[in-house]
C-alpha cells in the first residue's frame, strides 16, 4: 500500500540526514505519512523506515480505523505529552519539523533529551509530497470537478444586490451537494474596488452594474484540494476592463504553455510576466505565478520569480497571473495544473467567460 512506500521513503530521508528518528508534528505530514486524521499527536519515524503514532483518548478509535498499515505502531498517551518519547527514542538524534514546532516545545524536548540530540529539519516530509502519485492526481482531479459543478452556483447568484458573502456561502453549499468535504481554503469573492487587493476578505459589499468581481475557490476531496479563480464583469465590460480581461487570459495561457516536465519554475512565473509586459500592465502583477496544492493549499513547488524547482511529471500547481489597478479593481484567471511526461493537464475546466448578463 502506499502507506509503506512513504514511510520508507521517509525513513531514507532520515537516515541520510544522520538522525535515528523524525518527530513529525505537522498535520498534513501526518496524514500524509499514516493516514491519520486527528488535530491531536505525533508520528515518530525511525530510520528503517518504521514508524509510532501518538495520540490521546479521544482519537483512540479513530487512529486505530485510519492506521491500518503494519509498520506504524500506535501509542495512546495522556495529552498525547512529548515526554512518550524519552522511551520511544531512548538514545541518538532527533530531528524535529522547525517550521511547526514552538519555542517551548524545543526547550521542553532538550531538556528531556538533552540539546546534543535534538536536531532542527526542514522540508523532509515536505520534500516527499511535492511529487504526487497517480492516486493523489486523481483525488485532487476530483476535487477540481467538484469546485467545477459549484462554480454554476456562484454564476446563478452573481446578480446586483448580492453580496460576497451570499456568494461565498453558494459556493460552499454547492461543494457540499456535489459531494465534497468541504471548502479548501476561505473562498474569497472580491467586487468592484476590493477586486484590487487580491487576497481581498471577503465581506457584505453587494455586487454592482459594471463591476469586476474575482472568485477565488476550490475544493477538498480526503483531505486533498483544487484551486481556481475566475473573473467577471458584470454587464458590458468598459474598454479598460475588457483589455485587463485579456490580457491577463493571454497570460495565463502562456503560462500553461510554459508548464512541461523539465522546465523551471521561474519560467511558467516569467512567461506569464512577459506577456503582461507587452500588454503594459506587468506592474500590476504584484504576486508569484503560483504555488503546488495538495494536503496544504499552499505547499511545495512555488512558481515565482525566485523559485528554484524543476518542473517534473506529478507536481500539480497552479497558474494564477492576475492585475491589480486601486480604484478601478482586478482580474485574475487560475487553474490546478498536473505535470505530465506529456507536458501538462489543466484539471479546473470552468469556462473563462467572464460577461454576465442578468
Amino acid at each position: 500500500m502506499a502507506g509503506v512506500s512513504r514511510l520508507q521513503r521517509a525513513g531514507a530521508q532520515v537516515d541520510e540526514l544522520g538522525l535515528d528518528g523524525l518527530l513529525v508534528t505537522t498535520p498534513s505530514n501526518i496524514r500524509y505519512l499514516t493516514g491519520f486524521t486527528g488535530s491531536t499527536g505525533y508520528v515518530l519515524v525511525g530510520a528503517d523506515g518504521t514508524a509510532t503514532a501518538v495520540t490521546d483518548r479521544r482519537y483512540e478509535e479513530r487512529i486505530a480505523d485510519e492506521l491500518t498499515d503494519a509498520d506504524v505502531r500506535i501509542r495512546i498517551a495522556p495529552g498525547a505529552g512529548r515526554r512518550e518519547l524519552t522511551e520511544l527514542l531512548a538514545s541518538g538524534s532527533l530531528g524535529v519539523e522547525a517550521a511547526n514546532v514552538s519555542w517551548a516545545e524545543v526547550q521542553q524536548l532538550t531538556e528531556m533529551l538533552g540539546s546534543e540530540r535534538v536536531r532542527s529539519t526542514t522540508g523532509v516530509i515536505e520534500g516527499l509530497r511535492e511529487h504526487k502519485d497517480e492516486l493523489e492526481v486523481d483525488i485532487i482531479r476530483r476535487a477540481a470537478a467538484i469546485a467545477d459543478r459549484a462554480f454554476g452556483a456562484v454564476i446563478a447568484n452573481m446578480v446586483p444586490g448580492t453580496s460576497e458573502l451570499d456568494i461565498a456561502y453558494a459556493f460552499e453549499s454547492a461543494v457540499r451537494e456535489a459531494g465534497g468535504d468541504g471548502i479548501a481554503y476561505d473562498t474569497i469573492v472580491a467586487s468592484g474596488p476590493n477586486a484590487s487587493r487580491p487576497h481581498h476578505a471577503t465581506g457584505r459589499r453587494g455586487i454592482e452594474q459594471g463591476d469586476l468581481v474575482i472568485v477565488d475557490a476550490g475544493a477538498m476531496v480526503d483531505g486533498y484540494r483544487s484551486d481556481m479563480s475566475r473573473t467577471f464583469v458584470i454587464g458590458e465590460p468598459t474598454d479598460q476592463q475588457q483589455v485587463m480581461l485579456d490580457a491577463v487570459l493571454e497570460a495565463q495561457i502562456a503560462g500553461v504553455a510554459a508548464v512541461t516536465p523539465g522546465a523551471k519554475a521561474a519560467e511558467v512565473d516569467a512567461a506569464c510576466r512577459a506577456s503582461l509586459e507587452t500588454a503594459g500592465l506587468e506592474e500590476f502583477f504584484t504576486h508569484g505565478t503560483g504555488h503546488g496544492v495538495g494536503l496544504d493549499i499552499h505547499e511545495a513547488p512555488a512558481v515565482r520569480p525566485n523559485a528554484t524547482a524543476t518542473l517534473a511529471a506529478g507536481h500539480v500547481i497552479t497558474v494564477e497571473p492576475g492585475v491589480y489597478l486601486p480604484g478601478v479593481g482586478g482580474v485574475r484567471w487560475e487553474d490546478t495544473v498536473v505535470v505530465t511526461a506529456a507536458g501538462a493537464e489543466t484539471l479546473t475546466l470552468t469556462p473563462k467567460q467572464p460577461r454576465i448578463d442578468y
